[in-house]
């Protein structure tokens, strides 16, 4: 059963498929080509004999009119030709006159009979007929007998039999030729089949080796492939591949590492808060106490803020299915973020300013969106400056609305802009740190944006102020949710 099972295998092989091509190119044309030949080699002959045969006949024929031998067969010098004839062509030769009777028979079988065949009916009727007896091994050619002066009369039949003897054995002796031909053409076609595929076959097992290699982690170098131009593709390919995974195990790792170090922090910070006051003695004021355990609040709170971001985040990483999309006031919802945030933009004294050229409904989830527009909305009024601003604008068209964040604040260096959505990315991480961001706000907003199919793009002049644009389809399309 494995020895059944292992040639199943082999035979979906590609090697096996490839050797089978190159032995079938180099096998059949061979043998459709012998055939040919054999076939035309066999016509031609046959047709050679028939014109050599009817022309001896035409001169039979010419002389027994001349000398009257269907009226009297007993001519000696027609006789002796007619059998001369049919001993060259180890045949017999019938004269048939023209109701059918056989005249002469060279065997001296026929003499006197009746003989009805469709060649010499025709043959009668002036047409010069042959036919090829495969089985007997020979020739029947028939010829009209007609009189030189007047070709219009015809005066009975002359029926030539030849055997071809001669011609089987040449088509013998060529088809031993051709089979050996066929023979080396088809030793000749496995050795090249076997090379070849072989050597077709072997940088593709090469380059499974080596991926197999990668996917160990025995090797972390780029795939190389110098054979064929599709293989250095697919090579090509994969290493683009095989960069974007490590980029995403890269991630990954940095993630894993930034979350341990998120919710270490505060741990540890409460941990010393905990020592010193088990350290204080009893003379300690009340008031310190307060404040150590106001700082202790506050990392749990800290602790609290960054767990729920990543649950957000994970939420958010699953499917976009989860979203529960409804026809959305886009206006009314901007409004009620930014009541929300009110107070913390009057504590930094920030002014909210909200412009809005036209109503606009669209199909979003309205928490997820309402969590990734406040977080751009609470970043502009965090991280700006006393007396500064945060102005939101909201338009559409017939396919897309559009939301404006720009605020007056710190900005964000130009080597910074292409990582701000990463996880747990700061661009300042003391002043970050003293604001109380978890660096995972950006990230939520741009997964939440990325849900709903839409486009987060950031401009920023480092003191002057930054700029978030966001574009949202306003008819959220389920299909593209499936596809992805």
């Amino acid at each position: 059963m494995n020895f059944f099972n292992r040639m199943i295998h082999k035979m979906y092989s590609l090697r096996f498929h490839v050797a089978l091509l190159i032995l079938l190119t180099g096998i059949l044309p061979c043998i459709i080509i012998v055939n040919l030949f054999f076939y035309y080699f066999e016509q031609r002959s046959l047709h050679s004999e028939e014109i050599g045969i009817s022309s001896q006949a035409q001169l039979l024929s010419n002389q027994i009119v001349t000398t009257g031998y269907l009226a009297d067969p007993t001519i000696s010098s027609v006789n002796t030709q007619l059998n001369t004839l049919g001993n060259i062509y180890s045949g017999r030769i019938m004269v048939i006159d023209s109701n059918m009777r056989v005249v002469k028979d060279t065997y001296n079988m026929y003499d006197g009979r009746t003989i009805v065949w469709t060649n010499v009916i025709q043959s009668a009727s002036g047409a010069l007929c042959s036919y090829y007896d495969a089985d007997n091994h020979c020739i029947i050619v028939t010829v009209p007998i007609t009189d030189p002066t007047d070709n219009t009369t015809i005066d009975g039949v002359l029926l030539v039999n030849k055997t071809t003897g001669t011609l089987e054995q040449n088509m013998e002796y060529y088809r031993s030729i051709g089979t050996i031909m066929i023979l080396i053409v088809f030793i000749l076609s496995t050795i090249m089949a076997l090379v070849f595929s072989r050597n077709m076959t072997l940088p593709i097992h090469r380059m499974a080796d080596r991926i197999g290699h990668m996917a160990k982690g025995v090797s972390h170098q780029e795939l190389e492939e110098h054979g064929f131009t599709e293989l250095r593709h697919m090579a090509e390919a994969f290493n683009s591949f095989a960069d974007a995974m490590y980029k995403v195990d890269e991630s990954r790792q940095e993630f894993v590492s930034n979350v341990s170090h998120e919710l270490k922090t505060p741990l540890t910070s409460m941990k010393v808060l905990a020592d010193s006051i088990n350290s204080m003695g009893d003379g300690v004021p009340v008031e310190l106490y307060q404040e150590f355990m106001g700082d202790i609040t506050n990392e749990i709170d800290r602790e609290t803020q960054i767990i729920n971001d990543l649950l957000s985040l994970v939420r958010m990483d699953k499917s976009g299915a989860n979203l529960n999309i409804a026809p959305v006031n886009l206006n009314e919802l901007i409004e009620l973020i930014l009541k929300r945030l009110k107070p913390i933009a009057e504590k930094q004294e920030v002014e909210l300013v909200m412009e809005s050229f036209r109503p606009v409904t669209v199909e979003i989830d309205e928490v997820k969106f309402s969590l990734a527009i406040s977080n751009l909305i609470e970043n502009g009024i965090k991280y700006n400056k006393h007396g500064g601003f945060v102005h939101v604008s909201i338009n559409a068209d017939h396919r897309y609305c559009y939301i404006r964040v720009e605020d007056s604040g710190m900005g964000i260096p130009e080597e910074s802009l292409d990582f701000i959505f990463e996880r747990f990315y700061r661009v300042d991480k003391s002043h970050s740190r003293e604001i109380g961001g978890t660096g995972l706000g950006l990230a939520i907003t741009k997964n939440a944006i990325n849900m709903h199919h839409g486009e987060i793009k950031v401009a920023s002049v480092l003191g002057e102020g930054t700029t978030f644009d966001v574009r949202v389809p306003l008819n959220y399309i389920q299909q593209e949710v499936t596809e992805s």
